[in-house]
């Protein structure tokens, strides 16, 4: 298809905000929400942590939903009993993120972080973390459109001769999309705004059409700029309503369910999202769906110190000497590296940017994902992954390195390898129970561990006892919370098995343990049956008394004055001459016991 490349693009104008004009509105924007300025240079790439890692949030300038935490619990736990837990620490549950299981709490303000460090200390959840406002990612500038210099260094004219990307549905979860840009309204398919819940996914920002324009620009129109896979599809995922941009993390991750469920096979994320559990928690769900989650790695010029994150693709940036850009973030968790620097793309009313940050990075390697499915859609995530990384240029140290991770992307060869893989998936994933262990004794809410594994990638994970179906979970780690109070008592089998998005299955060793028996501490109820209360007595007296427990009762013991008679369970009889008695009044007891060592009494009067 070389007759189908592009020709030479002309600028129409500029359109690129002043960073201190977004930093103006983001304070206007922060205290008339109350929860005070951001504090934040967009230049600056903070993400969503884990709650073990928000302490110190606030004094480094990052701010989050005031009187709301985002949580996630072990499946297997009932909602009830998440209520429960939940009132203990004064948290209510306000909504469920769609399909992820991520809940959204309201805890009172000035105690977000606090509790969700709390919760994610307790066995029974997997995470909780505050919901964080994350800035945009980006450096853009106001230079001129000169020329896409990025798309040869990358060899994307070669990649083109193959695919350009037809029938892949690219989500871009930002800040909306200009839909009657000229150089995207036919490239563009129905979206959402999660931010209001609304089908309005026009630009607030100028980012998202930015970002838009990188992926899918129309190629080979003799109009505007040249984007990487310029036959797919747009979808506009809209995650903040906000003039500065600032999205909440719960967006964005409610945002990736909504397109995987929409049909997007890529999504790209452009904001500074690699450390958040929550948005994790949703790529995954994207990922066990055949998609590509692609994100920025962020533009502080520094380690923010994040794990590697195995369900997104994280992009650091380079420019036109092939090295990384001063403001590029780097760390652990960079996958790849992509261009970045003065890449000219789309903007808001018809015209052109160029643009610069590891925001514009992420859309150019989802574009580039969007032509290797379009060239072999029966490629897994794990097989455009692996292409992506043997077809890298590699940068920087040899191998992998916290500024390039494998490499700067190639497209021309990533595209070649793609349309020529064959991959076939016949291996179930392993599975093991890591706790508890054989043979233990266990009760109440029980924390079982899974671990799972496959050559291409765990779809779900389901918990058996003694072969039935307790919950399943779809993300790593895998961990459940079995409610073992049925069994209590006994003897059970636990068994897990983790299925792959080929329908492979495999089953781990069984693990047996023994549920304890309840702590009993409720007392026996007992009743006098004879005689009545208040009785005359004369000859042969009868008596009688009778005693329930919540578990079993031990004894009954019938008493004259003190003095044993008779002594039995659960129901106790015997008969007295009352002539052995002095005249006057009596006093009939009974004493119940249980197997725990509580004890009832009852006593009635009579007179002889």
């Amino acid at each position: 298809m070389a007759s189908d490349r592009p020709r030479a693009r002309s600028t129409n104008r500029t359109s690129s905000p002043r960073p201190e004009a977004h930093r103006r509105r983001a304070v206007a924007l922060f205290a008339a929400i109350g929860v005070g300025a951001l504090g934040l240079a967009l230049g600056s790439t903070p993400a969503a942590v884990a709650a073990d890692a928000d302490a110190g949030a606030a004094k480094a300038g990052r701010r989050y939903a005031p009187g709301r935490i985002l949580v996630r619990a072990r499946p297997g736990l009932s909602e009830g009993r998440l209520r429960k837990e939940l009132s203990a620490r004064r948290g209510r549950l306000l909504r469920r993120l769609n399909r992820l299981n991520v809940d959204v709490v309201e805890v009172p303000v000035g105690m977000e972080e606090a509790i969700a460090k709390a919760l994610s200390l307790d066995p029974r959840f997997k995470f909780a973390e505050v919901d964080l406002a994350v800035p945009l990612d980006m450096v853009p500038n106001d230079q001129l459109y000169g020329s896409a210099w990025h798309l040869p260094r990358i060899q994307a004219p070669s990649a083109w001769d193959l695919s350009l990307g037809d029938g892949v549905t690219v989500a871009v979860l930002d800040t909306g999309v200009d839909a009657s840009h000229p150089d995207l309204a036919a490239n563009l398919v129905p979206g959402w705004n999660v931010a209001s819940a609304s089908p309005d996914t026009s630009d607030v920002n100028n980012h998202g059409t930015w970002v838009a324009g990188v992926v899918a620009a129309l190629g080979n129109n003799a109009l505007g700029v040249t984007s990487m896979a310029w036959r797919s599809r747009v979808m506009p995922i809209r995650v903040t309503n906000n003039a500065d941009g600032t999205a909440w993390t719960s967006d964005i991750a409610a945002g990736l369910t909504w397109a995987a469920d929409h049909g997007a096979k890529v999504a790209n994320v452009s904001y500074g999202v690699s450390g958040s559990p929550s948005v994790q928690n949703a790529a995954q769900y994207f990922r066990n769906k055949g998609g590509v989650v692609c994100v920025s790695a962020g533009n502080s010029g520094s380690d923010p110190g994040y794990a590697s994150n195995p369900y997104v693709i994280s992009l650091s940036a380079t420019n036109r000497s092939d090295t990384r850009t001063s403001w590029s973030s780097y760390g652990k968790y960079v996958d790849f590296a992509a261009p970045g620097e003065a890449i000219p793309s789309t903007a808001r009313g018809g015209g052109y940017a160029s643009v610069s940050g590891t925001s514009f990075s992420s859309p150019m390697t989802a574009g580039l994902v969007a032509l290797m499915v379009a060239a072999n859609d029966s490629l897994s995530p794990p097989d455009v992954e692996a292409i992506l990384q043997n077809t890298a240029d590699d940068l920087g140290a040899p191998g992998w390195d916290g500024y390039y991770g494998h490499g700067r992307i190639n497209a021309g060869r990533a595209v070649q390898m793609a349309a020529s893989s064959r991959p076939s998936d016949t291996e179930p994933p392993t599975a093991a129970i890591l706790s508890p262990a054989v043979g233990s004794t266990v009760d109440d809410l029980v924390p079982v561990d899974v671990s799972a594994q496959d050559n291409y990638g765990v779809g779900r994970v389901e918990l058996y006892v003694n072969g039935a179906l307790v919950a399943a979970d779809t993300t790593a780690p895998y961990q459940f919370s079995w409610d073992s109070s049925a069994s209590a008592g006994k003897a059970v089998t636990l068994t897990a098995k983790a299925y792959d998005a080929a329908g492979n299955v495999g089953a781990s060793s069984s693990v047996s343990v023994t549920v304890a028996a309840p702590a009993d501490h409720e007392p026996p109820r007992v009743t006098i049956t004879s005689p009545a209360p208040g009785a005359r007595v004369s000859g042969t007296l009868s008596l009688s008394a009778a005693a329930t427990d919540n578990v079993a009762v031990r004894s009954v013991s019938l008493y004259v004055d003190g003095r044993l008679r008779c002594s039995a369970a659960p129901d106790v009889s015997c008969s007295l001459d009352t002539r052995r008695l002095s005249r006057g009044s009596h006093v009939v007891s009974a004493k119940a016991a249980d197997a725990a060592g509580n004890t009832a009494s009852a006593s009635v009067t009579v007179t002889r």
